[in-house]
């Protein structure tokens, strides 16, 4: 007993001093924020955007690394990228903008919104120097906004055209004899094609020609407008792969010329009127949010609510779009007489059925009282597109890819791989017949197939129900141009799937005007952390991506996020796009 009393009094001990450390740590770090002066522009600055940064739809804060002094460690939205670059068109301290370009980060949509701000900001007369030591594709869709566009003489410029590409794994499943039970609504419907083919299908392939034709077309109409060239020489110069070298992009047009970083920097130093190299005052866009106030200011409100990630039932998380979290979120907005309408901006290709259908009800409750307006992210197809249909309106960019209208489920068979890989066999009791349905240690009866089949259908036919009402369309024309098929948003315009083309930004214009006010606000959702959860919360998620990425890379992670994906959609009904895929 006096040695338990020792061993208790000890441990209560070191727990008071880690309390008191934390404590004291935690006032320190209250205070240092507090103390610090406004950060400050600064004269003649250049507001630098390095597009290597994937700027996520909900702005991530990093208060470990404020502490540790990293000036960069926040992490804007893309919202406030836009609103920064809208600022700094009016604003007299920023003379123009360096953009980096050798790579990008950001989807399709997110790379328009981007285009469309700084095309606009080039109104102003300022400047806009874009440079890359390799320019890929994806750089140089927005890179060719710029007054001038550079690249490292030893680099390159990337011009072979896009591409998909697709992994499929029904050959590694008959060697593991595991079996995809797979149930599906609308010919077009890809998400489970990995599982049960070797190679694309004919639907498949069709629906990603011409979704990927519409998105390459524009990137070469973009970029005839700006450089002064024609579309059908730009293709050619794909077709016969002429642009091998850097200074192949300079004879054919691409860009202004071949100079290192030092160079281009110099000239922008000239243009700011002969100021010294070593005083040239760039300013990132995370010191810049710091240092203006570029956020409306008025007496109504207008709520944006920011979704990205997987739909799924419960409450998720910020990068999964839980039903019970987002059905709360519209509805404290609907019941708020001072927010006058909700702008929701969601960036998801979709996931459980039944998590959907629970936002479109708390959507459809509230656009009975105010404006409801949604704006399309990168994509915002199947689940996305079905909880978004009933808006008041909807907003695409050219490149976002949306529709998808169709469901599956799938249900592994693991039964041989457990008897004849592992040696495992399984028995067990069940009160009823079917109670066992969704093991995957057996295959499913005749009649249980039917019964997923039959659920897939209905659940199928509400999807179809859902859009033909919001978009007052007929039930037969939603059903030709659904079975689960993606489309551009331009054709999306076009099928009548959205509205009007425009980034968050319109949307919100919109609903300002849908509900007759000039004065607002945003109040912005999924609200920040307070502090302690922001500071413990951070460390361990970036904890748990530093370890991640140190033991499987960037595409090990992916392959990780994908494996974890599927383990969610086992056995829940899904309304989601087809397997991730990027295009080169």
């Amino acid at each position: 007993m006096k040695s338990f009393f020792k061993i208790f009094l000890a441990s209560l001990l070191a727990f008071f001093v880690v309390c008191v450390i934390i404590f004291f740590i935690f006032i320190g770090f209250v205070t240092n924020i507090a103390s610090k002066e406004k950060v400050r522009t600064g004269a003649k600055a250049v507001l630098e955007i390095d597009l290597a940064r994937t700027y996520p739809e909900i702005g991530v804060e990093n208060p470990l690394a404020r502490f540790s002094g990293k000036e960069d460690g926040d992490m804007p939205s893309l919202y406030d990228v836009i609103r920064l670059i809208k600022h700094a068109k009016s604003d007299s301290a920023v003379k123009g903008i360096y953009l980096k370009c050798s790579n990008n980060a950001n989807g399709m949509g997110a790379s328009q919104e981007i285009r469309n701000a700084l095309y606009d900001f080039k109104s102003s007369g300022k400047f806009i120097y874009a440079y890359g030591d390799v320019i890929t594709q994806a750089g140089y869709s927005v890179g060719n906004v710029a007054n001038r566009i550079y690249c490292n003489p030893e680099g390159g410029v990337d011009w072979r055209g896009y591409a998909i590409e697709l992994a499929y794994v029904k050959g590694l499943l008959q060697k593991l004899e595991i079996e995809p039970q797979i149930f599906y609504a609308g010919k077009f419907k890809s998400a489970t094609e990995p599982f049960r083919e070797t190679s694309m299908t004919e639907a498949n392939r069709l629906q990603l020609s011409v979704m990927l034709g519409d998105m390459y077309g524009r990137f070469l109409q973009q970029t005839a407008e700006a450089r002064k060239l024609d579309t059908a020489t730009l293709h050619q110069y794909a077709n016969e792969y002429r642009i091998q070298f850097a200074a192949d992009a300079v004879k054919y047009g691409l860009i202004d010329g071949l100079k290192y970083d030092d160079e281009v920097k110099t000239e922008i130093a000239a243009k700011l009127g002969g100021v010294k190299l070593d005083k040239l005052n760039f300013v990132n866009v995370q010191k810049y949010a710091k240092a203006v106030d570029y956020k409306p200011d008025g007496t109504d409100k207008i709520a944006v609510i920011y979704a990205q990630g997987d739909i799924v039932d419960g409450k998720g998380d910020r990068d999964r779009i839980g039903s019970i979290t987002y059905r709360d979120l519209v509805r404290k907005a609907r019941l708020d007489d001072r927010t006058k309408a909700i702008v929701l901006r969601i960036n998801s290709g979709g996931g459980s059925a039944l998590a959907s259908e629970n936002i479109w009800r708390e959507l459809t409750l509230a656009r009975k009282v105010k404006p409801v307006v949604v704006s399309f992210g990168d994509v915002a197809a199947s689940g996305a597109y079905y909880l978004s249909c009933n808006a008041d309106s909807i907003f695409a960019q050219t490149n976002t890819i949306t529709g998808s209208i169709g469901v599956f489920t799938l249900l592994p068979n693991m039964q041989k791989f457990f008897n004849d890989k592992l040696g495992i066999t399984f028995d067990g009791v069940k009160t009823a017949p079917q109670a066992d349905m969704l093991t995957a240690t057996k295959p499913l009866t005749p009649a249980q197939r039917t019964y997923l089949q039959n659920s897939v259908d209905s659940i199928y036919f509400t999807f179809k129900k859902r859009v033909a009402e919001g978009r007052k369309k007929d039930l037969g024309y939603v059903d030709s141009i659904g079975q689960g098929r993606v489309w551009s948003g331009s054709r999306a315009l076009q099928l009548g799937l959205v509205d009007r083309l425009g980034g968050l930004d319109d949307a919100i214009a919109c609903a300002a005007r849908m509900a007759k006010t000039t004065d607002y606000r945003l109040r912005e959702y999924p609200e920040p952390h307070n502090v302690l959860e922001l500071i413990f919360g951070g460390y361990n998620e970036e904890a748990t991506q530093s370890a991640l990425q140190k033991e499987l890379g960037e595409e090990g992670i992916k392959t990780f996020q994908t494996l974890k994906r599927v383990k969610a959609m086992v056995g829940i009904t899904q309304a989601r796009l087809p397997f991730e895929f990027s295009i080169e």
